[in-house]
């Protein structure tokens, strides 16, 4: 759910209050990087978690929009890659730093489209007590006017496109998307390439539901397919495998440590990611934070 660059870590750590008010500051600052794939699918980053764009004549399919400081930016990247209009738009899960950009997306023509829940989210008051901030509806046309409860395959200018969700994940309401021609899986924030992941226990997420979700995308994928993470460089299967591990081994710690009674900051205490932090916690989750979010997932 945050920006990829070096910067985030201080800014986080600084802010007394919500950190959401600081990395928008930041991310107007950022600049936006393109990254070319292969199949007209680029990734941008630098405004909030990473943005895939399939960039065909008949006009470009996006998936997540940002957060909304970018805009300019955003449009800048965009036109580099091409000049054909924004089509469609999916929302990987409703967090801000994937969402913020809907209204104008959706204005320069992009269909929205995104889970039962993500609509749902994106059209109430929802407080996400993390981050200590509450986030307002957005405008009606800026949410979902397809919304994808199981799975959808579109086919657009020459390419199969899926959408998926598995049940809860990151979120109550995640959608992974898959270009078959390319092979370019993006997963949005149920995978964080080499990260420690925000996982947003109070809106349906949890480890148990995270590690389904990777198991679900390891097998779906080959040793040929780039999986693009929500943040983090594009990816592959070992990558993804490696992170899956990780959430595995730390899951099977903390669950042995509640389960004799510890609470959760004995739990945190006991530094149960150690061994990971070095690889892992270089971004905005440290360690004890995910050991946190790990912990308030488990069952008691």
């Amino acid at each position: 759910m945050l920006a990829t660059h070096s910067w985030l870590p201080s800014v986080y750590a600084a802010d007394a209050g919500s950190p959401v008010v600081k990395i928008n500051e930041a991310t107007a600052k950022a600049d936006v990087e393109v990254e070319s794939l292969r199949g007209h699918i680029s990734v941008l980053s630098g405004s909030g978690g990473n943005i895939v764009v399939y960039a065909s004549p008949a006009g470009k399919f996006i998936v997540d929009s940002g957060i909304a400081v970018s805009r300019d930016k955003l449009t800048a990247a965009l036109n580099s890659i091409g000049p054909t209009p924004l089509r469609y738009l999916v929302n990987t899960h409703y967090h801000w730093d994937h969402t913020d950009g809907n209204a104008w997306m959706q204005a320069a023509g992009a269909t929205v489209i995104g889970s039962p829940m993500t609509f749902k989210h994106l059209s109430e008051t929802t407080r996400v007590k993390d981050w200590n901030y509450t986030f307002e509806p957005l405008p009606r046309e800026a949410r979902p006017s397809i919304v994808v409860a199981g799975s959808k395959t579109m086919r657009f200018a020459g390419e199969t496109i899926t959408m998926r969700n598995f049940g809860n994940g990151h979120t109550d309401g995640d959608l992974w998307v898959y270009f078959k021609h390319a092979d370019v899986l993006a997963l949005g924030d149920t995978y964080w390439n080499g990260y420690y992941p925000f996982i947003d226990n109070e809106h349906g997420g949890s480890i148990d539901n995270a590690i389904t979700w990777a198991n679900k995308a390891i097998t779906a994928s080959s040793a040929h397919t780039l999986i693009v993470p929500g943040h983090g460089p594009t990816g592959n299967r070992a990558s993804l495998t490696s992170w899956r591990d990780m959430l595995v081994a730390v899951r099977k710690d903390i669950a042995m440590l509640k389960r004799q009674g510890k609470t959760r900051e004995e739990v945190v205490a006991a530094k149960p990611t150690a061994q990971y932090d070095k690889r892992y916690g270089g971004f905005v989750i440290d360690g004890n934070f995910f050991a946190k979010l790990v912990y308030d997932g488990l069952p008691r």
